[in-house]
């Protein structure tokens, strides 16, 4: 069984302390290995160029962003301080699949929330975010998440 994995990474820096209307949603991506301008290409299992940027590489980037955003919302919505945001998501597409897909994404982000937020609260809002995020509402892929929460 031949399976290919995409991975990207996600950075977002700020704080939600102010409010939902307050915070940035400015965040940067990059997969892996790192590309530096949007230029496409196919999976170079498909006799793409590598080091351009392929549209499964952008479906995990994408899943991952709209996690983000979501997150961020019920965060701010509910009142928590969040301070920073990493995600190192991963895409797998079996090809032995019929139709062949990007089946599975794993989005683990850490998340950094201020001293004294319960991080049960936090694995709770990050749920709660997955229902409400319209790319995973849009996939037939199986979306999961793997939540660390980190106090500063």
């Amino acid at each position: 069984m031949l399976t290919h994995t995409y991975a990207t990474r996600l950075v977002w820096e700020g704080s939600t302390a102010e409010g939902y209307r307050s915070y940035s949603r400015d965040h940067s991506g990059v997969t892996i290995p790192a590309t530096q301008e949007l230029a496409l290409s196919a999976d170079p299992a498909y006799r793409g160029n590598r080091d351009l940027l392929n549209p499964e590489q952008l479906l995990v980037m994408a899943a991952s962003s709209c996690q983000l955003l979501s997150f961020l919302a019920v965060a701010a919505r509910q009142g928590v301080t969040v301070l920073g945001y990493t995600d190192d998501a991963q895409g797998w597409m079996d090809v032995a699949d019929t139709p062949v897909r990007v089946g599975r994404i794993t989005l683990s982000p850490v998340i950094e929330v201020a001293a004294g937020v319960d991080p049960d609260d936090v694995v709770r809002m990050s749920e709660q975010a997955h229902e409400e995020c319209f790319i995973a509402n849009s996939l037939t892929t199986t979306i999961e998440l793997a939540v660390t929460v980190v106090a500063r």
